[in-house]
This record gives C-alpha cells, sequence and structure tokens, in this order.
C-alpha cells in the first residue's frame, strides 16, 4: 500500500458494517488519524448518541450529522468512519466526492444482524429483538442505492477484521494504480 495518501478515507455503511473497527486498523496501516463520525457528534453534543437523538428528534440529528460531517471532510487526510445514514444526505455524498476517497463497507442482513444484535447503543435500532431484523432490512432497502455511489465497494463478512482491512488495501491499492 502507497503511504502518501493526501485525501480523506472515508468508510460508509450501515450500522454493523465494521466501519469503526475496519477504520481503526486500517488508519494504522495506514499511518493516518482515525476519526469516528458518531464520536465526533456525541463530543459536539456533550450527548450519547441515544440522547442526541431522544432530545432533538430524527430530523435535527441528521442536521447536525450533516453539519458533522462537512466540518470533518475539509479536515485533514484520515481515515474517517461516518455514522450510518450520513452518506444518506446529498450534501454530504456531493462533499466527499470532492474531497475523500469513499469505500462502502457492503454487509449482508445475517452480517449486520449478528453484529448488531443487543447492541444497546445504536439509536437506530431501538426497540423490540423481534424487529431488528425487518429495521435492518428496510435501511438496506432504503440506503443501499446511495452507497453504490462510493468510488470503492469491499464486501464485509463475518471473518476477522484483518482480513477484512488486508481486502480494503487490496481495493485501495487497485483503485490508486488506475487513477
Amino acid at each position: 500500500m502507497k503511504k502518501n495518501i493526501n485525501k480523506i478515507i472515508l468508510l460508509v455503511g450501515l450500522m454493523g458494517s465494521g466501519k469503526t473497527s475496519v477504520g481503526k486498523r486500517l488508519a494504522q496501516k495506514l499511518d493516518l488519524p482515525f476519526v469516528d463520525g458518531d464520536r465526533e457528534i456525541e463530543k459536539a453534543s456533550g450527548l450519547s448518541l441515544i440522547d442526541v437523538l431522544k432530545c432533538f428528534g430524527k430530523e435535527e440529528y441528521r442536521n447536525g450529522e450533516m453539519r458533522i460531517m462537512k466540518r470533518l471532510l475539509l479536515s485533514a487526510p484520515c481515515v474517517l468512519a461516518s455514522g450510518g445514514g450520513s452518506f444518506v444526505a446529498q450534501q454530504t455524498r456531493e462533499l466527499a466526492k470532492q474531497k475523500a476517497l469513499t469505500i462502502w463497507l457492503k454487509a449482508d442482513i445475517d452480517t449486520l444482524y449478528h453484529r448488531t444484535y443487543g447492541r444497546k447503543q445504536r439509536p437506530f435500532l431501538q426497540g423490540s429483538e423481534e424487529t431488528l431484523k425487518q429495521k435492518l432490512e428496510n435501511y438496506i432497502k432504503e440506503e443501499y442505492p446511495y452507497y453504490q455511489e462510493a468510488d470503492i465497494i469491499v464486501e464485509t463478512r463475518n471473518e476477522r477484521v484483518e482480513n477484512t482491512v488486508s481486502r480494503v488495501i487490496k481495493a485501495l491499492d487497485c483503485f490508486m494504480e488506475k487513477e
């Protein structure tokens, strides 16, 4: 992998696709800082993601997320794990196309379910466990068309994170050779 990356590497995908775990290890391999979009929302608001959603509602949550993503996309090169739905916003996608190299960590329903089941900190998956799979299926249907606009698509699986990181690096190498 060429270490002279001069753009933000933006990881996009649904909750549970591996953006944070892959992003942290990818940043180490590329010798870049790692930034987590969800943590930046929490820092800016002083609240957990769940509390931001409860206090301000979904629309204001998404507006705040868009402002945070704009600030992050205008910053120095890093590996940036986006919030689950942040790439859906047209403004964020357009800015990402200018300022970042986008990688969609694409996961199937079973992988997403396995990784999110029982995780209480995911604000958009709150509710009964019976509805989790249905919510994930709805997010796939609604958001995957936007994620397809990413520069690179890497399938994530139920495997060691290091294996996914290796495939991301290989995909990055191939992409950068074409440029």
